[in-house]
């Protein structure tokens, strides 16, 4: 796949594969919004590899709607994006599936000037109470909802799900090595469940030096080609 990126600024990284490959494990179809798409990673990957999703997304920043609308259109993937503050979005329809890659550092880490990583990266921007009550406020029953976050934060996500009427279904910590703490944390919940939280084998991104196996298997089904330019 190939993928425009802003030449400087925020650009994907591998929290946006491992995501993809942990939403695609649910064989997803139906009606998607990606959340906070950026340049369109994530939801168009999925989408790619799934052929019954109906994709669409909510981006707040101009500049990654114009990336994202780009690369649904040079992959050939029927998209549709809203220009919009998802705490301002609407819907009345609803959606089977609801995915994300959320600004997640919180507020007292450190800061970027940068307002495109600002932006991508701090959670004030889109609070956890906040974006997961709105979140299962456009699921439509049995909906999914499948996102990664900063796993020191997990607690206050569970509680979050718990207050919105969802359940945590499956998790995965993920860890740059073996002796290292989790770096991020991939949950998938679900709307009116009854199931038991699966904790799932730990993902490890390297292997000493090199990337695991798993994370070059991960990249080989992924098959990204990012240019960084200007649009």
């Amino acid at each position: 796949m190939l993928l425009y990126q802003p030449q400087s600024g925020y650009c994907y990284n591998s929290d946006s594969i491992f995501l993809y490959d942990f939403i695609s494990s649910f064989n997803p179809k139906g009606r998607m919004l990606d959340v906070g798409a950026g340049c369109g990673v994530v939801g168009l990957l999925v989408a790619r590899d799934n052929p019954k999703v109906e994709l669409e997304a909510v981006e707040r920043q101009s500049a990654f709607v114009e990336y994202a609308s780009k690369n649904a259109e040079v992959n050939r993937i029927k998209y549709k994006i809203y220009h919009k503050n998802f705490l301002d979005f609407t819907d009345g329809r609803g959606y089977d599936y609801i995915i994300s890659n959320p600004p997640f550092y919180h507020e007292g880490a450190s800061r970027s000037e940068d307002e495109m990583l600002h932006g991508a990266r701090y959670n004030l921007h889109l609070p956890i109470k906040e974006f997961v009550q709105k979140t299962a406020s456009l699921l439509r029953p049995q909906g999914h909802f499948v996102f990664c976050y900063d796993p020191q934060q997990f607690a206050l996500l569970c509680a979050a799900i718990s207050d919105a009427k969802l359940r945590v279904v499956d998790v995965q910590f993920v860890h740059s090595k073996r002796d290292r703490k989790a770096s991020l944390v991939l949950v998938h919940a679900r709307k009116n469940s009854k199931s038991l939280m699966k904790v799932w084998p730990p993902f490890f991104a390297f292997d000493e030096d090199e990337f695991s196996e798993a994370s070059q298997n991960l990249y080989k089904k992924a098959r990204t080609h990012s240019i960084k330019c200007t649009i």
